[in-house]
């Protein structure tokens, strides 16, 4: 898997969690709690951050992607 395409992805599914949390806030102030959008939108945002960070860990474990240790003193 090429670098940029680890990166798009990771990218797309931060996006599509933002969307997630944007479609929450929208239902939210809309339905006024007479449906279960919200609930629906924000169980998705949820999913999707657990799956991400478990991909994340996936993929260092299988040394796909390297942490490069931002902010640590060489």
């Amino acid at each position: 898997m090429s670098d940029s395409l680890k990166t798009l992805l990771i990218v797309a599914v931060l996006i599509l969690i933002v969307w997630n949390l944007g479609a929450g806030l929208y239902y939210m102030l809309v339905d006024k709690g007479t449906t279960k959008r919200t609930v629906n939108a924000l169980t998705k945002r949820i999913a999707l951050s657990v799956g991400l960070i478990l991909f994340v860990i996936l993929a260092i474990y299988m040394g796909w992607i390297e942490p490069h240790g931002v902010g640590r003193a060489p």
